[in-house]
């Protein structure tokens, strides 16, 4: 019998959370804003967040729009509310940042990683916005704790990237390509069939959670029918 698939759930607050579990969730990404892509929340929502339910919850580390770190300062609050989120008992992450040239920011992707002190982390879409996945991956190959790269297999979205997500999964085990292949970003229920037949067993969703748009809670309703596609493949 094949693995269970994973399903991410995007969670903004306690009643996202206790929503997708109720749904079938595997795992949440926690974020606050996103009308900037997703940034990181508050410590005070992570901890009420992982006082409601008892799944996996994946923090995100991100102040603001775009996939640059910033400068010293920024990482270096980068690093420190990574710090507070470990002590309040945050265990995985999310996190990545690509420079002005699109090449992985590697100086401030290790300095963060040294933070999360050897906690699991998915390095998320800046993938898809990277001058060179295959390097990226390569470059990122053994830091510690990476897992997981959340993509859409395009910047555009998984209906353009599906041949590269076919690609990429079928290398999986090659070095660089030892991570979990997470697939999100403009990801519709008719692409699981096909992402599952071609070893994708990792989804991540957002909005198609919410039939209300973004103003709307996570719908269990929503979450169980994905949980279900999953599943099925």
């Amino acid at each position: 019998m094949s693995k269970r698939a994973v399903l991410e759930v995007i969670a903004l607050d306690v009643e996202d959370a206790v929503a997708a579990q109720a749904g079938g969730a595997d795992r949440l990404e926690l974020v606050t804003d996103m009308a900037a892509d997703g940034l990181t929340p508050t410590v005070s929502t992570v901890t009420a967040i992982r006082d409601a339910v008892d799944i996996s919850l994946r923090v995100m580390l991100r102040l603001s729009d775009g996939f640059g770190a910033g400068d010293a300062h920024d990482v270096g609050r980068l690093v420190g509310i990574a710090g507070e989120m470990r002590e309040a008992g945050a265990e995985e992450f999310v996190l990545g940042f690509l420079d002005a040239a699109g090449d992985v920011d590697l100086a401030a992707v290790e300095r963060v990683v040294e933070a999360l002190d050897g906690c699991r982390w998915t390095f998320h879409r800046a993938l898809d916005h990277a001058s060179d996945r295959d390097a990226l991956r390569k470059q990122l190959a053994d830091l510690p704790g990476l897992d997981t790269y959340l993509t859409a297999g395009s910047a555009s979205g998984v209906d353009e990237g599906l041949p590269v997500l076919r690609t990429e999964s079928s290398r999986t085990g090659e070095p660089g390509y030892e991570q979990q292949l997470l697939v999100g970003g403009g990801l519709r229920l008719d692409h699981v069939p096909d992402l599952r037949a071609s070893g994708v067993a990792a989804f991540h969703i957002g909005g198609a959670a919410r039939p209300g748009g973004w103003e709307e809670p996570v719908s269990a309703e929503a979450v169980s029918e994905w949980r279900r596609a999953v599943d099925l493949g």
